[in-house]
């Protein structure tokens, strides 16, 4: 046995615990996506195309009530005409605000690509709308200011409150379905009345509750993450409070006809296979990163989350020294790719994002980040963050090859 075969080994032996909790999650996950797929009586009939208006379209109407039974929400928007999480959240935000609104978001400065939605210039941002969003900094250990934010509520009259769930290319921890519910109560006990509003993605199935379960009034999250089982080609969800998800609707069509329209020539059963077997290939995912991190740890790599504990979302930050090392890093992932393996990376200037950005997507879903998957902005700390995984055996097969390029067998 080489030291790659026996690094891996000790990490997959001391990780057993974890890999426990996380089937017991999944098991939890896949009966409450089950019961909602029977309540629903799901049958062939809602996996058949539509076209033109989309009037009656069956398929895509009970998809959304599969979503918001699984979800616990009142109701949910899932539709491939969200083309983006970012898309997805802007969607929402814009269908919630009106001018002179104040949203302030509790969990520090939102991912880079919601930066140009927020306060972009001559893009048709939320600030040329009027819309105000102030931002409350986390504490210096990652985590949510509670005197900064009841602080920041006593300070002005406030719409909405925006979490972001996920690290985005920041360096803490995920915050956890029971942290979500924490900030959910603080800003409520602060008499806050307006809309809770969460940005989900990288976070659905992880654990066994959603955010719509423990305060918040709408999440927001990408079908090429977690939700979408690796099956679904395009797509986002929208889920909530009835009254939330109403205005949504509005703002993805048109006020005049809000829901009742959207067709997909295409069908819709790999968005319905895709949400079935979510809660297994999150699983996958998730232990194909603790196995990363632990590795990585056992090797003196600095990466968060902490390998010792259940991650909150899917996502695995590692820090490297150097724009080289960064880069080789993601090359790495892209080596052991099914689609792709060939192709050499290149940082380049992807839309919505202030400094050049490397991305692995060897992916069957171009971009879909619950394939193995990893990206990095070429900025200092470089800090790649590396994510997905259909099945542990792909993530498996890739640690070995990423652990060769710092262990000789």
């Amino acid at each position: 046995m080489n030291s790659i075969d026996e690094c891996i080994k000790a990490a997959e032996r001391a990780l057993l615990p974890l890999f426990e909790q996380i089937d017991e999650i999944a098991l939890f996950n896949q009966e409450k996506v089950l019961s909602a797929f029977r309540e629903e009586r799901i049958a062939l009939r809602h996996f058949l195309p539509s076209t033109g208006y989309g009037y009656g379209d069956e398929g895509r109407d009970v998809l959304g009530r599969v979503y918001a039974r699984a979800f616990g929400a009142e109701r949910a928007i899932v539709s491939p005409s969200l083309l983006s999480g970012t898309h997805a959240l802007t969607v929402a935000l814009f269908g919630v605000l009106r001018p002179g609104m104040r949203v302030l978001c509790i969990t520090g400065m939102p991912y880079d690509t919601i930066r140009g939605v927020i306060r972009g210039e001559g893009n048709g941002s939320l600030a040329e709308f009027g819309v105000a969003f102030d931002v409350v900094p986390l504490t210096p250990e990652g985590k949510c200011d509670a005197l900064a934010v009841r602080a920041a509520l006593r300070a002005g009259r406030c719409d909405m409150v925006y979490i972001q769930r996920s690290r985005g290319y920041e360096l803490r921890d995920a915050f956890s379905v029971a942290e979500i519910g924490d900030m959910c109560r603080l800003v409520r006990d602060a008499g806050f009345s307006g809309c809770i509003f969460v940005d989900n993605c990288y976070g659905e199935f992880v654990e066994k509750e959603e955010p719509t379960q423990v305060g918040a009034d709408l999440i927001v999250g990408s079908l090429i993450k977690n939700p979408g089982g690796g099956l679904a080609p395009t797509g986002g969800y929208i889920a909530g409070k009835e009254k939330y998800i109403s205005l949504c609707e509005c703002r993805l069509t048109a006020p005049s006809v809000g829901g009742e329209i959207g067709s997909y020539a295409y069908g819709y059963q790999q968005f319905y296979q895709g949400f079935f077997l979510a809660p297994h290939v999150v699983a996958q995912a998730l232990k194909g990163g603790l196995l990363i991190g632990r590795c990585l740890e056992d090797l003196g790599c600095e990466n968060f989350p902490d390998s010792h504990k259940l991650p909150a979302d899917i996502t695995r930050a590692v820090r490297f020294s150097t724009e080289t090392e960064l880069c080789d890093f993601i090359q790495s992932v892209q080596d052991c790719s099914p689609v792709d393996s060939f192709v050499h990376l290149e940082a380049w200037d992807m839309p919505g994002y202030d400094c050049k950005v490397i991305m692995a997507a060897g992916c069957f879903v171009q971009g879909a980040s619950i394939e193995l998957s990893a990206d990095a902005p070429i900025r200092a700390p470089y800090t790649a963050y590396f994510q997905g995984g259909l099945t542990y055996e792909h993530c498996k097969i890739a640690v070995r090859y990423i652990l060769s390029k710092y262990i000789k067998a």
